[in-house]
């Protein structure tokens, strides 16, 4: 038994801590003899909630402790010695909560954990139909299951609080759940108790801050909306976020005066079953637990007594029997009982009244002398009489509420509530006709005045809601909905649809410092209503949470619930009460007590936190010092009783406290950090002042609230009548309006953000069990307090530059007018008290707090050891607040100096220099700087802001008049000291874009001033400190910065924005021209250079001319891409702003397809050399030399009806001997007069062999004029022709001569004047440098391409001699390079096969042009080998040999001497290079080769076609192969099966589907690794048909190889083998490749002359 009661903590050693010490005194106590009780426990307590008779401490460690009638338990425990919950012991508990008789607690997991009465279901731990279990003992699990969810999730509690009859949680998702009984639960049922706890949908999707239970009635904090949801929400999401619908005035009346009994307000009516079962079972129950009948709910008024924990005289069974109603009467006299106006104590009002103005309360004199006691200073107390508050007591009436919880009159368990209120329920007429004395009232007192309370009925203020006034309009808009609108369950479906438990409600954007608590708040009641506790206005109940309209916007911070009334904290520590103030517990007399008043405190007093209890309300305040003070207003006694001990029934001598007074042992209570209330009894949790770390914490919250309250009162006297005033705007004009509203507006936001931190240090200080100071917002949000700082200074500054400050004085002195407390209040502490009002040193006054946050922060850290987090944390913030006090203290002198200066200048011409943002730092109006070549009578003078340097000549500066003036802005502004020579002038030298000049100073001291101001100045305007320059340390020589030029005749009026060096721009910058030409690229020394974009208007065609690429020296140079209005688009290089070297011109119209393509090379803007010109209109290519734009020199022609012209152009004409060739193989040799003019001698050689010889005349589509002789040749003779003699390439270009404007391009990419003339180390350095720059110039890049161009930044090992090991990196480096276009031989690849496609692709598609191709294919390889070998020296010749081959692959081959031991590695052009080119050139090369072939194709095809018609083995026999040779099994899946003479495409099928690989490779060395796989897998195949070695002759071979090639059925094989025959290595043809070769070749030409019959 003893294990399951807990330890008393009095058995262990007790060693108090120095924080988290519990204070605990009862609320009836004259407050001047109260000594309060120390709870004694080994380790901090970090919370502390009470009950109505008991108490739950929290330690640090999660360890839970009781104390006082633990009636579930039998136990009566002390308030010095706590008892342990040791079934808590082992989960860890971060928070509990105390309600009437029960008790809670979460823990670290989210758990809750309840015990204690459970007859309303309140601990949520019995079922609804077993009535035995009233009590739960030990805290027992609540399961809480959000079900809404799919799956269900387990909900995770941060909050508790407990009523009697009911509990509230508030889950992570600021959700809230309730359980219990009654409407203060906010649940849309009829049925009670709820023992499963459910959640609150009304307020549902919104964000709840904090809840707070009453007796009877609860209370949530929730997050407003954002103003734009108000808007767009409809009625039925707004009538469930608990709001009064749109209703007419008359239709709510008739909701009031309806008065029915079995009906709450909200019209949920009351079942039967309910109002005859419930009673019966809960009386029971009350019984159980109370056995000698006194009623748990007791109240000052009810006669019950006011004693603590440890109070027997619960058990006088008289003290019960005080209903203003009977309670016994039976269920028909129920309703008279309700329409009647509740009987109430009413002693002589008049005898009451007087005793109170005598009372010993302490007036404000009195708190004042506490207040200097409490700050060290000595001062007799005086006892002065103050006059009494002449606001009349709250009244109450008589509506019943019980009936929420469908319990009936005669209910002895909940009409213990009706014992509480009914005793206090009266009506008044506005004067002060409430009792004030808590002298017992019997029966007889309450039935006399049952008269007067009936006449007063009617006239009643709480009870009337037809009354006139701001009050009546304020409780129409809080009156609840009509029945008929149903319950938000089942309206949600179709309003909003559900919200999910893992959804957290919106609050709107997020900001920064968006993690301080919000002070948009609301605050929302429910439950009972009859003493006015709900705050709507009103009596009424209230089933559903309904926002008190009232409180919105006053940035409530807290709420608190006593057992009849509530109050609400705002941040700017302000207490609004509303309910019973029967006791003066509101603090106020102000009527009504149905809406929130204002509680009245003493000047200087700032509250942060509060607590109600059962009658009397406890406050925790700032005043004049950093110890916190004790407010307490409420029940009081003369004489006081120990709450340890009993006591009889309270003296008529009790009185009420009905404003805040002080209480006087706080001062031994060392530094409270909360405050506590429950039933009658009051806590609070103090720290002892440890090293000044709890000091400093103090002074820190305390002066944040006080300077966020003065804040608020500026806003609320001073800035908000302003800028309502009409004639501000008038007084300020136009400028200086705007910057006033700016003012404002940064003033408000400061505001905030100081509200919401002070909100957050109150809270950091009441939560004692995370108290870390790194987590203090000033550390976390550095950047946010440093920047909202820096705005308000700006803001002020730049009002007061403008002489806002002056025309505001004159309206802000209309706005205060005579109030000299007001003015008193807003001076700032460094103002004299009789002076005039400075409006500008109170606009300053925020600046002080920096330097308060700097000092506290500081001397917080001198706690920690400096190797510590917070140590270094603390000192950081120190220095950033420190350092921005500091700097801010030095722009607020800067605004001054600039006022003066400009209100001492005035003038037009100063006008214009005059803006918000410019600061006075230096001038010359004493001479002391004047130019160089100034004049001896001219007059300068220099007036140094922080953003122009200003220069003013020809006038005087004390007459204000300037003649002339230059400005010049320090953002292009370059400062040069220039070394005193032997002239003995202390010059300076300034450097603009457009001009330079020189100052010379009066003096040293004067030049190194100016030096100083002039660098200091142009380092803050480009964004730098600005602070400690040296006289000799110029300011940034490299800049970035933007300037419109006047002058210069390049640039003028274009507008820069972009880097600078020394007064020219430099680097990358944006150049705009007013007639719309754009450059946006790199600068060097003034000029475009580098790679730059521009936009350059072209006045003959609409759309204008843009260029993309280099430049040098400002002109284009280099590689680029233009695109000209006229639609051309030219690629390639330039040369000073010309076309010049390898280019390829797109030219049409806009965007209709190009008419003409053409590629080579360009000289001075004009097409000479080799190229290409793609005629798409005419359908005709011409490969040829050029000259000046014109076909000049050998050429090739070919147009798209497969003619074929060779021969020599001048003049853009074909002249001279020439080559006609037609698609038919017609051929013409002879002259040529013009373009296609066939005129002269010549031989015109027909298809057939027959050959006309002479004068020919005309063009070959129209007809020729023949003068000549015919000659047919012999049979014999035409046969023995070869049909490809046909006489092409006599006037073709060489191969090696075409495309070097390519090559050239490269090389000088490499940094080479000339093929092969340049310096190795040099190339490879330009080669880094270009991939690096590309790489970072290039962020799109993919991540592959990206690792591709990261390793080619590395520079090979180049100079190594080559050998077999470093060989194949190469290839690998070779292989990268040319994936990239970056890469100058990347560059070159992709050039050339642009070139190669543009020859050969389209028209150029002409089996004519097959050598030129495979030429042109060997001369690039030629080329590129010998810029491979420039940058790899160590490669030998073209075939040379790298000996030691370790294992040569396919692009190496083996030379075997006789001994056979010895292997070279011959390397080649082609083996290293063709494997890099071939591939991409394949394609148009592959269908010149079959074009070529395509006669001997279709023959071969058609054979093809024919003979695999056969089965294997007639096949087999037909091509001769031995049968020996002949495979009788075949392999299907693994599966063996015979071959029959029908099996078709059974024999050597490994064989044959290697062969088929040969058209998926590029090269021919893959394609002769293909051949030789081919021939292996068919000597694999062969090898188990015969026995020993085995030899291939080519007898056996040939045939067998044949049906290899026929079975594969290779498609274009003709010229696959060409290919492979022009470009394969030389050094493979004579060797067993070649031979492999040498059988496929035969085997082609077999199958063509091949029989099918």
């Amino acid at each position: 038994m003893e294990k399951q009661e807990g330890r008393p903590a009095d058995e262990r050693v007790l060693q108090v801590p120095d924080r988290g010490l519990v204070h605990v005194w009862p609320s009836g106590g004259g407050t001047e003899q109260l000594c309060p009780d120390k709870v004694l426990l080994s380790r901090p307590v970090v919370q502390v909630s009470l009950g109505e008779h008991h108490g739950v401490l929290l330690a640090q460690g999660g360890q839970v402790f009781s104390f006082g009638e633990l009636s579930w338990r039998g136990l009566s425990v002390p308030v010095s010695a706590p008892v342990l919950e040791v079934s808590l012991l082992g989960r860890t508990v971060v928070h509990v909560a105390a309600g009437g008789f029960h008790c809670g607690a979460i823990s670290e997991q989210g758990s809750v954990y309840m015990w204690g009465e459970n007859t309303a279901g309140q601990c949520g731990q019995t079922d609804r139909a077993s009535v035995t279990n009233i009590t739960v003992s030990e805290p027992c699990p609540v399961a809480m299951v959000d079900s809404e969810v799919v799956p269900p999730v387990v909900v995770r509690v941060v909050g508790l609080a407990c009523g009697r009859e009911h509990s509230l949680a508030l889950s992570d998702h600021n959700e809230l759940w309730a359980w219990g009984s009654g409407c203060q639960l906010g649940l849309v049922t009829n049925i009670f108790p709820v023992w499963k706890p459910q959640k609150v949908e009304h307020l549902a999707g919104r964000h709840v801050i904090q809840v707070a239970c009453g007796a009877y009635h609860s209370l949530a904090l929730v997050r407003s909306l954002p103003a734009q949801d108000f808007s767009t929400q409809s009625t039925p999401k707004t009538r469930e976020r608990g709001r009064s619908p749109q209703c007419p005035v008359a239709d709510r009346e008739e909701l009031v005066t309806t008065d029915d009994a079995h009906y709450c307000p909200l019209g949920v009516e009351l079942s039967e079953v309910m109002r005859s079962e419930t009673p019966s079972r809960r009386r029971v129950s009350r019984q159980r637990l109370h056995p000698a009948g006194m009623s748990s709910g007791s109240s000052p008024g009810s006669g019950a007594s006011l004693s603590s924990f440890s109070d027997d005289s619960r058990s006088n069974p008289k003290q019960r029997n005080l209903p203003a109603c009977s309670r016994l009467e039976p269920e028909g006299n129920r309703t008279e009982c309700v329409s009647q106006t509740d009987g109430s104590p009413k002693a002589n009002p008049a005898v009451d009244w007087a005793a109170t103005k005598d009372s010993a309360f302490s007036d404000d004199l009195e708190l004042q002398s506490m207040l200097e006691k409490l700050s060290g200073q000595t001062s007799e107390s005086q006892d002065v009489t103050a006059t009494g508050d002449t606001d009349s007591m709250s009244s109450h009436t008589g509506s019943d509420d019980s009936y929420i919880s469908s319990t009936p009159s005669s209910d002895l368990l909940t009409s213990s509530y009706k014992d509480d209120s009914a005793c206090k329920r009266q009506t008044n007429n506005g004067r002060a006709s409430g009792p004030l004395s808590s002298s017992p009232v019997c029966l007889e007192e309450i039935r006399l005045c049952l008269e007067k309370e009936k006449q007063a009925l009617l006239s009643s203020s709480l009870t009337n809601i037809h009354q006139k006034g701001n009050a009546a309009a304020g409780r129409r808009l809080s009156l609840p909905g009509t029945p008929t609108h149903g319950s938000p369950r089942r309206r949600r479906p179709c309003a909003c649809g559900p919200v999910s438990a893992g959804q957290a409600p919106s609050a709107g954007p997020l900001e920064a410092g968006d993690e301080l608590p919000s002070l948009e708040t609301e605050v929302w009641s429910w439950g009972r209503g009859s003493e006015g506790q709900l705050g709507h206005g009103d009596q009424l109940a209230r089933l559903q949470p309904l926002c008190i309209k009232s409180l919105t916007g006053k940035e409530v911070i807290k709420v608190a619930a006593g057992s009849h009334h509530s109050l609400a904290l705002t941040a700017q520590c302000q207490v609004y009460s509303w309910g019973s103030n029967m006791c003066g517990q509101l603090g106020h007399l102000n009527s009504p007590v149905t809406l929130p008043q204002h509680a009245k405190l003493s000047d200087g007093l700032r509250v942060w936190d509060v607590s109600a209890g059962q009658s009397h309300s406890l406050l925790l305040a700032d005043g004049d010092c950093v110890q916190p003070v004790l407010l307490y207003c409420g029940q009081q006694s003369e004489k006081p009783q120990s709450p340890s001990s009993g006591h009889s029934s309270p003296s008529r001598a009790e009185s009420y406290a009905v404003r805040p007074s002080l209480l006087p042992f706080c001062i031994e209570m060392n530094y409270i950090s909360s405050v506590c209330s429950g039933g009658q009894t009051c806590a609070a949790l103090t720290d002892q002042n440890v090293m000044g770390f709890i000091a400093a914490i103090h002074e820190l919250a305390s002066r944040e609230r006080r300077f966020s309250c003065w804040m608020s009162d500026v806003r609320k006297v001073l800035i908000s009548p302003l800028r309502k005033k009409e004639a501000a705007c008038q007084t300020l004009g136009e400028p200086c309006t705007q910057l006033f509203f700016a003012l404002c507006e940064s003033f408000i936001h400061l505001s905030k953000l100081v509200g919401r931190h002070a909100t957050s240090l109150s809270y950091f200080l009441q939560n004692a069990q995370s108290r870390d100071v790194t987590s203090f917002p000033l550390l976390t949000h550095t950047e946010h307090f440093l920047e909202t700082y820096k705005k308000f200074c700006s803001a002020v500054g730049d009002f007061e530059v403008m002489g806002g400050f002056q025309s505001l004085h004159k309206l802000s002195l209309e706005c205060l007018g005579s109030r000299q407390a007001v003015l008193s209040q807003l001076r700032g502490s460094d103002q004299p008290v009789g002076g005039e009002f400075d409006l500008v040193s109170m606009f300053y006054q925020p600046l002080q707090q920096l330097h308060h946050y700097s000092r506290l922060l500081l001397k917080m850290s001198a706690c920690y050891d400096v190797l510590t987090v917070e140590y270094q944390s603390l000192q950081q913030g120190c220095s950033h607040y420190e350092s921005l006090s500091l700097s801010l203290l030095r722009k607020r002198k800067q605004a001054e100096a600039t006022q003066l200066f400009w209100k001492t200048h005035s003038g037009k011409a100063t006008e214009n220099l005059r803006l918000p943002q410019r600061r006075l730092l230096c001038e010359s109006s004493n001479r002391s700087l004047t130019p160089l070549s100034a004049g001896r009578f001219s007059n300068h003078w220099f007036i140094l802001f922080n953003d122009v340097l200003v220069h003013t000549q020809g006038s005087l500066p004390s007459q204000s008049f300037f003649s002339t003036h230059h400005v010049y802005s320090l953002t292009c502004l370059w400062v040069k000291p220039i070394t005193e020579d032997r002239t003995g002038l202390y010059a300076i030298k300034i450097i603009c874009p457009e001009e330079s000049f020189t100052l010379v100073a009066s003096t040293p001291e004067e030049k190194n001033k100016w030096l100083r101001s002039l660098n200091q100045a142009v380092d803050q305007v480009l964004g730098g400190a600005a602070q400690g320059s040296s006289p000799g340390v110029t300011a940034a020589v490299c800049r970035t910065a933007s300037y419109k030029f006047v002058a210069d005749e390049r640039f003028k009026d274009a507008q820069y924005a972009g880097g600078w060096l020394a007064g020219r721009v430099h680097g990358r910058g944006t150049m705009k021209w007013p007639d719309g030409r754009l450059y946006k690229g790199n600068f060097k020394n003034g000029l475009e250079d580098g790679y730059g974009e521009c936009v350059i208007p072209n006045k003959a065609q609409d759309k204008p001319d843009t260029y993309q690429g280099q430049w040098r020296e400002g002109r284009i140079h280099g590689f680029g891409k233009y695109k000209y209005g006229s639609g051309e688009v030219y690629e390639g290089c330039f040369c000073d702003g010309q076309r010049h070297g390898y280019g390829m011109l797109s030219s049409g119209k806009l965007a209709r397809t190009t008419s003409s393509v053409s590629i080579g090379h360009w000289v001075q803007d004009k097409k000479t050399g080799y190229g290409v010109h793609d005629d798409i209109m005419r359908g005709e290519k011409y490969m040829g030399f050029w000259l000046d734009d014109q076909r000049h020199g050998s050429g090739v022609v070919v147009t798209q009806y497969g003619v074929y012209f060779e021969g020599s152009f001048k003049e853009n004409k074909m002249s001279g001997s020439g080559l006609l060739v037609s698609d038919d193989n017609t051929v013409f040799q002879g002259e040529f007069s013009d373009d296609w003019t066939i005129n002269g001698k010549g031989v015109l050689t027909l298809a057939n062999g027959d050959c006309l010889d002479g004068l020919f005349s005309g063009e070959w589509r129209t007809g020729l004029k023949v003068v000549g002789t015919y000659v047919k040749p012999t049979l014999d003779g035409y046969e023995g022709k070869e049909k490809n003699d046909l006489p092409l390439g006599q006037h073709v270009v060489p191969a090696a001569q075409r495309w070097i404007c390519a090559f050239d391009e490269c090389w000088s990419r490499l940094g080479c004047d000339a093929a092969g003339g340049g310096d190795r180390t040099a190339a490879w350095e330009n080669i880094a440098v270009t991939i690096t720059a590309a790489r970072r110039q290039s962020p799109d890049l993919s991540k592959s391409h990206t690792k591709v161009l990261e390793s080619l930044e590395f520079i090979p090992q180049y100079g190594e001699p080559v050998t077999t090991a470093n060989y194949d990196n190469i290839r690998r480096y070779l292989t990268k390079a040319c994936e990239t276009p970056h890469h100058p031989l990347g560059w070159l690849v992709e050039t050339l096969v642009t070139a190669y496609r543009m020859t050969y692709v389209g028209v150029g598609s002409n089996r004519r042009l097959l050598p030129q191709a495979v030429q042109e294919l060997q001369a690039y390889l030629t080329h590129f080998y010998s810029v491979v070998r420039f940058l790899f020296p160590g490669l030998p010749d073209d075939g040379g040999v790298i000996p030691d081959a370790a294992d040569p692959g396919p692009f190496k081959s083996r030379r075997s001497s006789s001994l056979a031991e010895q292997s070279v590695l011959v390397v080649s052009c082609s083996s290293l290079l063709l494997p890099l080119l071939l591939p991409r050139l394949y394609p148009p090369l592959f269908t010149l080769y079959c074009l070529q072939q395509e006669q001997e194709e279709a023959l071969y095809w058609e054979r093809v076609l024919r003979l695999n018609k056969q089965p294997d083995q007639s096949l087999l026999s037909f091509l001769g192969v031995q049968e020996k040779f002949w495979p009788h099994w075949m392999s299907i899946l693994g599966e063996k099966k015979q071959i029959v003479s029908s099996s078709k495409d059974a024999c050597f099928v490994s064989a044959v589907e290697t062969l088929q690989q040969i058209s998926t490779t590029f090269t021919p060395s893959d394609k002769l690794m293909v051949i030789q796989r081919t021939f292996e897998e068919l000597t694999l195949e062969v090898k188990p048909l015969l026995a020993g070695d085995f030899l291939w002759c080519m007898d056996d071979l040939f045939p067998l190889f044949l049906y290899v090639v026929l079975r594969a059925r290779v498609r274009n094989l003709g010229a696959e083998v060409c290919l492979i025959e022009d470009l394969m290595d030389p050094n493979l043809q004579h060797g067993e490749m070649g031979l492999m070769f040498t059988t496929l070749k035969a085997c082609f030409i077999q199958i063509q002359q091949e029989s099918t019959t």
